[in-house]
């Protein structure tokens, strides 16, 4: 039976590693009757090493902290101007796929920003989102006993210099991109809102409840 109910929460600006415990401990701690939540927010800067991750992809980090975590992927960056998705969802009773929920992912990006006018696409050999030849949106998740964590990052009007200081995602020379560099006065929390109706409809959930803060 698929789940009915899903727990929003608009959290802004939140430290990384807090944050990452938190889901962890979502996770570990659930059962079968657990609501489903999706978070949105910004992290402070901080750059992320993937479980695939190779130092020789950290080129000059400086002053911003690296974080090794239990995520896919390989070594990215988040900051503020970025809109993270997580997702806490139980992949098992929602009968989904980990590829369904990826795809899920990479379509929620594109559907919004086609809303923007802005032409996106994914690549099946580099996961994200494209906007011509720069990456605008990053995946990374983690599913454990059934359930999904961790999600994607979007940029909007990130501060995009500390990713020549990586390569990004593995990637040497990576070009990134913000939705601002396509899009005038962007609406934060209209893109947030945006992207988390988009999965609430397509997952199917009939009850949605916001909140502002961790519980």
């Amino acid at each position: 039976m698929r789940a009915s109910k899903i727990i929003i929460r608009q959290l802004g600006l939140q430290p990384y590693e807090p944050t990452w415990r938190k889901m962890q401990h979502l996770t570990d701690n659930r059962d079968k009757c657990t609501t489903d939540e999706i978070w949105l927010l910004e992290h402070e800067p901080i750059f992320t090493q993937g479980q695939a991750g190779k130092a020789e992809h950290l080129l000059n980090t400086g002053d911003i902290p690296v974080v090794q975590v239990d995520r896919g992927g390989q070594v990215t960056y988040h900051g503020p101007g970025q809109l993270v998705v997580y997702l806490m969802i139980d992949l098992r009773r929602n009968k989904i796929g980990v590829r369904d929920i990826v795809t899920l992912m990479e379509n929620t990006i594109i559907s919004v920003l086609a809303t923007f006018s802005v032409t996106a696409y994914a690549k099946s050999d580099a996961p994200g989102v494209y906007v011509g030849n720069t990456k605008i949106a990053s995946l990374g998740l983690r599913v454990r006993r059934g359930s999904s964590f961790h999600g994607l990052a979007l940029n909007l009007d990130l501060d995009t210099e500390p990713f020549l200081r990586i390569n990004p995602c593995g990637y040497a020379g990576m070009q990134m991109s913000n939705l601002s560099d396509y899009v005038d006065n962007i609406d934060k929390q209209q893109v947030a809102q945006l992207m988390a109706d988009h999965i609430v409809q397509e997952i199917g959930y009939q009850s949605v409840t916001l909140a502002t803060e961790f519980e």
